[in-house]
């Protein structure tokens, strides 16, 4: 395969730098410190001089004493204890090494050890409490995506909260309203974070259960990530550090999961962007409803009936239909280079709905 270099110009006063590079060597095209050091500045919007951060965020996703994952399913249904009437869940932000595929294992940073983090259910009034606990190499906050939250617990670092230091731990609490679908992510340098992994599904069940209630009811997350050179990097749409794996729940197809389903059941999919591509879903054999949006019901005199949505960074689409055919029918993303694993299809935004008698 013939692999094209891409070249990067940096404009400093005094000084003309061109450089070729590749996201596993980006000390090729940028200038580091005599001093070596980092600064959590944020990037003047139109600059031409290379930023600490624009450095940051082409370094490899790393970590100290990293060890692989003790799980191999993520999004899956956080315990809590109860204090007095308070829901009590507990967080650990470190990294781990995570398997896409069963061939390609990423650096990630992870919420308890798994990508996506454990999904946080509660019923709506419900009084929340989330214990953080970062064991990252760097500093990190919690944005609550979506819910209605008072602005101290937001998550906005130096804003509605310091950054989270590591070795240190971070309370938030807060009123869990209203039900929908959401997700909680960092809001620490994002774009490197989020990317990294530090994302999960939060869901927010009604006080009055809505009928009919879904028979399959399963939230799926996309993302995407930078493998190269045995090195792992928080992708980008920026050049030289574009996704070259995309991934639902954490995985690339076909370690996808089997959504199994029996004929003329009602399915709920919760779809939710937490990357930085759009991605317009599309499922064979069935059209579907849109029956919420951004965790906002849709009346149904207003539901859509499609079989494609296009579902966009920070965007979450409830979906339902009937199993009507029996069958293995095609979940995927229509931007078909999304379901490539390293440019070879099949792979990525792709899995599989089996429908059974």
């Amino acid at each position: 395969m013939i692999r094209i270099r891409r070249l990067m110009i940096a404009f400093i006063p005094g000084l003309f730098l061109l450089a070729a590079c590749s996201p596993s060597d980006p000390t090729k095209s940028t200038l580091i410190s005599s001093s070596g050091g980092i600064a959590n500045a944020t990037a003047t919007p139109g600059t031409m001089q290379p930023s600490s951060d624009s450095l940051h965020m082409m370094q490899p996703i790393s970590g100290e004493n990293v060890q692989n994952a003790t799980e191999t399913k993520g999004g899956q249904l956080l315990d809590f204890r109860m204090a007095d009437d308070i829901k009590v869940f507990e967080l650990t932000a470190k990294p781990i090494i995570w398997p896409i595929t069963a061939d390609v294992s990423v650096t990630a940073w992870t919420y308890n050890g798994t990508v996506p983090g454990p999904m946080i259910r509660v019923t709506e009034g419900d009084t929340v409490r989330i214990v953080l606990k970062n064991e990252l190499p760097e500093p990190t906050t919690i944005h609550w995506h979506g819910i209605a939250v008072p602005n101290a617990m937001d998550g906005i670092p130096d804003v509605t909260q310091k950054p989270i230091q590591p070795g240190e731990t971070f309370i938030y609490e807060f009123v869990a309203k209203p039900a929908g679908t959401y997700m909680y992510h960092s809001h620490f340098e994002g774009d490197f974070q989020v990317s990294a992994g530090l994302y999960a599904p939060f869901i927010i069940d009604p006080k009055e259960p809505v009928t009919p209630q879904p028979d399959v009811d399963i939230t799926l997350m996309f993302s995407e990530m930078l493998f190269e050179n045995g090195k792992t990097f928080a992708a980008m749409p920026m050049a030289g550090m574009e996704p070259n794996y995309f991934t639902i729940n954490g995985k690339a197809f076909p370690d996808t999961e089997m959504i199994n389903v029996k004929k003329g059941q009602l399915v709920r999919l919760r779809l939710a962007g937490i990357g930085q591509f759009v991605h317009p879903i599309h499922i064979h054999g069935v059209p579907f409803k849109i029956v919420a949006t951004d965790g906002h019901p849709v009346p149904e005199a207003a539901q859509l009936t499609k079989d494609t949505v296009l579902v966009s960074p920070g965007e979450r689409y409830d979906i339902e239909f009937i199993a009507t055919e029996t069958g293995q029918w095609m979940l995927h993303c229509h931007i078909l280079h999304h379901t490539t694993n390293d440019n070879v299809e099949p792979g990525g935004l792709m899995l599989m709905i089996n429908v059974t008698d």
